[in-house]
C-alpha cells in the first residue's frame, strides 16, 4: 500500500511538471508566434495572410468583375492554397502583394465597344454612350453609309486602341450625301449636237454610222419602227422594248447629252449626240440621271425606263437618227 503511494505521488509531481511545462511553452508560443495562414501559388510561397476569406473574396470578385474600369474580368489558370501555420509575431501579412501576384498571373478581358462598319470592325470607343453618340452624328449628317454602320460589345484579351473623341470617328465613317444633278429641260445643246427633231422623217435604208452601238436595255419587243397604231398619231419612228418600271437605261454609245427633260408626247426624254450628226433617242423615261452638256460612256446608265407621255405601258422607246432622220435601229441593234 504504501509503494502505491509512494508511486502514485510520483506520477502526481511528473504530470504537474509536464502540465507547467506545457503552459511555460504555451506562454512562449503566445508571446513569440501567431496562427496565421501560408498562402502558396503553383506549390510556392507567396506570403501570409490574418484574413483568408477577405482575401480570397477580393481575388473572386475581381475575376468576376475585373476592375470596374476597362477590364471586365479575369480569366485565372490557378487559385492560391492556404495552410493553417504558426509563424513568429514579426512576420505581417502581405495581402495585396499576394493578391497582385494571383492577378498577375492572370489574363484580363477588356469591355470593348466597336464600331463597324458591314460588320467589319473600323474603330473603338469607351461606352455605349460613345457608341450611340457616333450613330446619331452620322444620321442626323445623312452620312449615305449609315445603313452599313453598327456597333457591337466585344471581350477581347487585347486591349484595342480606343478613339478619345467621338467627333474624330463620325468625321473618318461619314459619307457626303450625293448631290443630285439639275436636269435641264433645254429642247436642245447649242454648243454642239444641233437641234433635236422627232417627226416622222423616216428611213427604212440602212446607213453606216461610224459608231459602235450597244443594247441600253435588255426586254421584248413591243412596237417595230414603221408600223402604225390607234395610241399614235403617226408612223412610228422608234423602237419600243417591254420592260420592267425602273429598269436601268444605258447609253447605247458615248457621247454628249443634248436633252434631258420633257418632250410632248415622248414624255422623259433623253438624247445624245454621238458625232458626225448621230443621235441615240430614250423617250417615256420614268426618271433621268443626266443632264444637258454632260459627257458620257458608252453602258453608261442615264435613266430608268417608265411610262411617262403617250405609252400605255413601261417600255423604252429608242430612235436612232442621222441628220434628223430616224432610221430602224434594228439594222444594229436587237
Amino acid at each position: 500500500m504504501k509503494f502505491v503511494l509512494i508511486h502514485l505521488r510520483k506520477s502526481v509531481r511528473l504530470i504537474l511538471l509536464l502540465l507547467i511545462g506545457a503552459c511555460l511553452i504555451g506562454a512562449i508560443l503566445y508571446f513569440l508566434y501567431k496562427p496565421t495562414y501560408a498562402v502558396y501559388l503553383d506549390g510556392e510561397l507567396v506570403g501570409y495572410t490574418d484574413e483568408k476569406k477577405e482575401l480570397q473574396d477580393k481575388i473572386n470578385l475581381y475575376i468576376k468583375s475585373g476592375d470596374g474600369k476597362e477590364v471586365a474580368f479575369y480569366e485565372i489558370d490557378s487559385m492560391p492554397e492556404y495552410e493553417e501555420v504558426y509563424s513568429k509575431k514579426d512576420v505581417t501579412s502581405n495581402d495585396e502583394e499576394i493578391f497582385d501576384t494571383v492577378i498577375a498571373k492572370g489574363t484580363p478581358y477588356y469591355k470593348q465597344y466597336a464600331i463597324l462598319v458591314d460588320k467589319e470592325e473600323k474603330y473603338y470607343v469607351s461606352s455605349y454612350d460613345e457608341a450611340e453618340e457616333v450613330i446619331n452624328e452620322l444620321k442626323k449628317k445623312k452620312s449615305t453609309n449609315i445603313k452599313e454602320i453598327t456597333y457591337s460589345v466585344k471581350y477581347s484579351s487585347d486591349e484595342k486602341q480606343k478613339e478619345t473623341k467621338t467627333s474624330t470617328v463620325v468625321s473618318k465613317l461619314y459619307k457626303k450625301p450625293v448631290e443630285k444633278k439639275k436636269v435641264s429641260t433645254t429642247n436642245y445643246y447649242s454648243s454642239g449636237g444641233g437641234n433635236i427633231r422627232t417627226g416622222a422623217n423616216i428611213s427604212f435604208s440602212k446607213v453606216a454610222l461610224g459608231v459602235s452601238l450597244k443594247r441600253p436595255i435588255s426586254g421584248t419587243i413591243s412596237s417595230r419602227f414603221g408600223s402604225r397604231s390607234s395610241v399614235r398619231s403617226s408612223i412610228h419612228t422608234g423602237l419600243d422594248i417591254a420592260a420592267r418600271l425602273g429598269t436601268p437605261i444605258k447609253a447605247a454609245a458615248g457621247g454628249t447629252v443634248v436633252h434631258a427633260g420633257w418632250k410632248g408626247s415622248l414624255g422623259k426624254l433623253i438624247v445624245i449626240s454621238h458625232g458626225n450628226g448621230v443621235q441615240t433617242y430614250y423617250a417615256h423615261c420614268n426618271s433621268i440621271g443626266v443632264s444637258v452638256g454632260q459627257k458620257i460612256s458608252q453602258g453608261e446608265v442615264i435613266g430608268k425606263v417608265g411610262s411617262t407621255g403617250n405609252s400605255t405601258g413601261p417600255h423604252l422607246h429608242l430612235e436612232i437618227r442621222v441628220n434628223g432622220v430616224a432610221y430602224n435601229p434594228q439594222n444594229w441593234l436587237y
